[in-house]
């Protein structure tokens, strides 16, 4: 089986997932997701993008809030997958494209979700200066990635290193897959890169606490005190140890068209 293809089997585990934190931290960014989308869509029913859908989980809720909507991904496996399930969706079009230079008129979107990407990107920058260039004047970007000093992303630094991973899809026994997470941002870089894009952020959210070990060992006991820490660390001094940072980012219909950039 391909890298690409277990990828695709992970991205429909996690919602469904034996691990009782495994399961809230990924339902929480999901349902905050979909929440933003329905709060954000335009009354008119323009046109709606998703740059890097992996496996589409939330091309049908914007096919219901827009008459148009393209689904933008590089990875081959992602693009088969989705046009066989979206078969019956018509407003729904996918094609397969690097998101750091898509081949779309500029100011085509209302809205565009990137969710889970940027931090697979080397330089988030390009890719954030086009989908700039891809929203029309007053268009949303939804926008969520990981947040570096979360005890997730530095437990998965330790979970991948030789023969504890072994360890770790035993304990699991679901699709384990290294992260490939290569430009996890600090909220202050990240807000850094949106602004100099052109975005004004209009609204910002946290999620996610993972204990090591007791997550794994404690099951529902462990979740309770974690969603009891969430709630008490989300706005505090210890916000940057959530896992999950959300950004509600707008283009002013005041603000001038950045220029492409050149390879």
């Amino acid at each position: 089986m391909s890298d690409v293809s277990e990828a695709l089997r992970l991205q429909q585990t996690l919602y469904t997932s034996r691990n009782p934190t495994r399961r809230w931290l990924h339902h929480t960014r999901r349902d905050w997701i979909i929440s933003a989308l329905r709060r954000h869509a335009r009354q008119c029913n323009g046109a709606a993008s998703e740059v890097g859908f992996g496996s589409g989980i939330y091309l049908p809720v914007l096919a219901e809030l827009y008459n148009e909507v393209v689904g933008i991904d590089l990875q081959a496996d992602f693009v088969r997958h989705v046009r066989e399930f979206t078969r019956s969706t018509p407003n729904i079009r996918v094609i397969e494209a690097d998101i750091n230079r898509v081949e779309l008129p500029a100011e085509s979107f209302d809205l565009i979700l990137c969710t889970e990407v940027v931090e697979h990107l080397s330089d988030s920058r390009p890719a954030i200066a086009e989908m700039y260039r891809m929203l029309r004047p007053e268009g949303v970007l939804l926008l969520s990635t990981p947040q570096p000093w979360s005890p997730l992303e530095l437990s998965a630094k330790i979970a991948f290193l030789p023969g504890i991973i072994s360890l770790v899809r035993l304990i699991y026994r679901e699709p384990i897959l290294e992260t490939g997470h290569i430009n996890l941002m600090s909220q202050k870089k990240l807000t850094q890169q949106l602004e100099t894009a052109g975005f004004t952020i209009r609204e910002r959210f946290t999620s996610g606490v993972y204990l090591p070990v007791a997550a794994e060992s404690l099951g529902r006991l462990a979740l309770r005190c974690e969603q009891w820490l969430e709630e008490r660390i989300r706005g505090g001094l210890l916000e940057a140890l959530l896992w999950e940072q959300y950004y509600v980012a707008g283009k002013s219909s005041q603000s001038a068209m950045p220029a492409r950039s050149e390879d």
